[in-house]
């Protein structure tokens, strides 16, 4: 069996974060995103807040403009943000939930609940040539709602298994790992592209990438942490490196006796 290769899609926010602490210009996300995509990265992922706290509009504009890989654009479902991508047109948009006080996205969207609101977004940016994913559980009615509504893609939350694997709660973290990738299959069989992301290190991006469903991995907080300790362009190679590893197992298990 030959999987799919598996594209990588880097986040850049937290360069973001890093200057906006100071203020100014420097460490540039643009020139970070530049740097990741000389290293191997497929595409660069960015999340616009609602409260501007690390990417703001000036960046994604430049992004858009600048890099020579698909912009992933992260972004609330709301008419502000549906607005702005409507302008930028990037590559792809993932619809996000975000709440105000919380630090990173806390879970997936709940397309059963929202499914008008959802839909209208999704249905806006498919007439401007945007692909648009919903950032979703890996838990079948939120599925079977992205599916009807007529999302191209999804990305599943990986966030709970990431941190079962990180607690040492292995029969926890098995749990979770066989959601996802019984969600991933079932996702598939509807015709929906499957991606995943949040929270994966180079382990865990290892285990995940031989889910063969799973066709895009996007992450940040960990690629841009680790950056500082061994440069930007190496954590993107090594965790390039994770994601074909764990790629060929796909082949290796098919070719077993």
């Amino acid at each position: 069996m030959t999987a799919a290769y598996l594209r990588l899609g880097v986040n850049i926010d937290h360069v973001a974060t890093l200057r906006n602490a100071r203020g100014g210009r420097h460490p540039d996300p643009v020139r970070a995103a530049e740097i990741a995509i000389s290293a191997g990265a497929d595409g660069i992922t960015a999340h616009l807040r609602e409260d501007r706290r690390h990417i703001r509009d000036d960046d994604i504009a430049r992004l858009k403009a600048e890099i020579t890989k698909p912009l992933n654009l992260e972004m609330a479902a709301t008419a502000e943000m549906l607005k702005i991508a409507l302008a930028v047109r990037p590559h792809a948009a993932c619809l996000v939930p975000e709440r105000r006080e919380e630090r990173t996205t806390e879970g997936g969207l709940d397309v059963v609940a929202q499914r008008m609101q959802i839909a209208d977004v999704v249905l806006e940016l498919t007439r401007a040539g945007v692909r648009a994913s919903l950032f979703i559980a890996a838990d079948r009615p939120q599925i079977e709602a992205a599916a009807a509504i007529g999302a191209p893609a999804i990305e599943i939350h990986t966030g709970a298994w990431c941190d079962a694997v990180v607690e040492g709660k292995s029969a926890l973290a098995a749990a979770e790992f066989q959601r996802i990738a019984t969600g991933a299959r079932f996702a598939r069989s509807l015709g929906l592209e499957v991606h995943a992301g949040h929270g994966l290190d180079y382990g865990t991006s290892e285990t995940i990438a031989a889910i063969a469903e799973i066709v895009e991995l996007n992450i940040g907080h960990y690629l841009i942490g680790d950056a500082v300790f061994i440069g930007l362009g190496a954590v993107v190679r090594k965790m390039r490196a994770a994601i074909d590893r764990g790629r060929a197992r796909i082949e290796q298990a098919a070719a077993r006796p």
